[in-house]
């Protein structure tokens, strides 16, 4: 639950920093921001892989560059559900999902707290094989 609501911060800030930095996106009300960036986390949770699967053909001819339009409609789409967000155009929609992922990215490398990395090492050249047979040793470091 704590990451949820610290995931939804994240793109609300990162929304309120798309407004400041892309001309033709327009935003009310505080309020406003903090409804659109919970329902953008939940398109892109539930509604954006659905896209993905049936745009498949076009992201794999595009090498995968289609997907930059595949944001830009959930971008519009959130506008058009979201009254007191608006877009110029389509375009500004894309523009901003760019914006939104560059953001969004940067902030949760700062924010989230980083997953240990688990590594297995099966060495036997230096142990009795017939005592340690089934035994695997695991290490977890950290990414940083």
């Amino acid at each position: 639950m704590k990451n949820l609501i610290v995931k939804w911060c994240v793109n609300i800030i990162a929304l309120s920093v798309v407004v400041y930095l892309v001309p033709g996106i327009y935003i009310e009300r505080w309020q406003t921001a903090i409804a659109a960036g919970i329902l953008l986390a939940f398109l892109n949770t539930f509604l954006k892989p659905i896209l993905l699967f049936l745009t498949l053909p076009f992201n794999i001819l595009t090498l995968g560059l289609f997907t930059l339009i595949v944001n830009g409609i959930i971008f519009f789409l959130v506008s058009k559900l979201v009254s007191g967000f608006t877009l110029a155009s389509f375009w500004n929609a894309v523009l901003g999902s760019i914006f939104f992922s560059i953001v969004s990215f940067f902030l949760n490398i700062m924010v989230m707290p980083s997953r240990p990395n688990v590594v297995r090492r099966y060495d036997t050249d230096d142990i009795d094989e017939r005592k340690y047979k089934d035994v695997i040793d695991v290490e977890a470091k950290d990414e940083n």
